[in-house]
């Protein structure tokens, strides 16, 4: 395989996105390849479900992250009573201007924490829909556009099951990654005890990623040089979840550019203008194993997190790395 345009990103071209790398991991302690994948995810224009017990920081994650690049914030808690219209919005009447106006819900943000999206209905999630992929909703035959950045980090806990609703194919779909941020090592564990690291701990962050340097960002990642030889192993790996016999459905088309886009956004992030096979490795399993299903046990949700991710490395094995 040959690689072009081989010279690396000069490091003044993403200072700013390294010193925002190390303001979210001075809170999420021991964290860093999740803090990367969150990075990666926002410069890739995804969205990011984080599959966790309660405590070990999602939503310091999703502020931070926030903070960081000049964006508005939103939490959602969601239960099994939210409606769509909680989320979205509402028109209501207006006495003084004698019409119907839009009030905006809680997703008008840039970062939106959709925390436990599980427990609520399928008709709730569904709502989520239209606004994850084409980044606006309709409400009364009105349309309307949600900011940019819009990035969802959604959250649900992988153990307790009563009363939730798992999330169907299609919404899984809408995801960039599923992984989990787990506990923290010994020493991350200690040092969050000593320095009492809460969501308060986040007014100290900076912001230093403009909207205009992350649109910069996002376009510069979407031109970096990607070999032929690198979109075959894209294929390769998909082709292979299609033909593993544990598998009933394989990975889709839109999960072969997701990780095309996923691996584009990881090589600026890690420093380079072009894509090698070990950024494409590297995302496959978030972005590819919740778009598995599995043969015989139902769908491999987020429950089973761990199952699909072994099965997605087991294939990965299998595969020859263009070198």
């Amino acid at each position: 395989m040959v690689l072009d345009n081989m010279a690396e990103i000069k490091s003044g071209d993403t200072h700013r996105l390294e010193e925002a790398r190390r303001n979210i991991e001075s809170l999420v302690r021991g964290k860093s390849e999740v803090v990367e994948l969150a990075l990666i995810a926002l410069i890739a224009g995804g969205h990011l479900l984080l599959e966790d017990t309660p405590g070990v920081g999602k939503t310091l994650l999703a502020l931070s992250l926030a903070k960081s690049i000049q964006s508005s914030f939103r939490r959602i808690q969601f239960t099994n009573d939210t409606l769509p219209a909680d989320i979205i919005g509402t028109q209501v009447y207006s006495r003084s201007r004698e019409k119907m106006e839009f009030i905006p819900g809680p997703l008008f943000a840039g970062v939106v924490l959709a925390d436990e999206i599980n427990r609520t209905s399928p008709k709730t999630q569904s709502a989520l829909l239209e606004a994850m992929s084409e980044r606006r909703v309709s409400v009364e035959n009105e349309v309307y556009e949600l900011p940019e950045p819009f990035m969802v980090i959604a959250t649900q806990n992988p153990l307790e099951q009563q009363g939730t609703f798992p999330l169907p194919e299609n919404q899984l779909d809408r995801f960039l990654f599923r992984t989990s941020i787990g506990y923290p090592g010994r020493s991350a564990e200690l040092e969050i005890l000593e320095r009492e690291i809460d969501t308060g701990g986040t007014a100290d962050i900076k912001p230093l990623i403009s909207l205009d340097y992350l649109a910069t960002l996002r376009a510069e990642s979407a031109a970096l040089t990607f070999d032929p030889a690198l979109l075959e192993y894209i294929v390769d790996i998909v082709e292979a979840t299609r033909r593993d016999e544990r598998l009933l459905m394989g990975a889709s088309t839109r999960g072969a550019l997701m990780l095309k886009k996923a691996a584009r956004a990881a090589a600026l992030v890690r420093g380079r203008r072009y894509v090698i096979p070990e950024d494409i490795k590297d995302m496959a399993v978030p972005v590819l194993s919740h778009r598995i299903v599995a043969r015989g046990d139902g769908a491999l949700r987020s429950f089973e997190r761990p199952q699909a991710e072994t099965l997605v490395r087991s294939i990965l094995d299998r595969i020859e790395v263009p070198l």
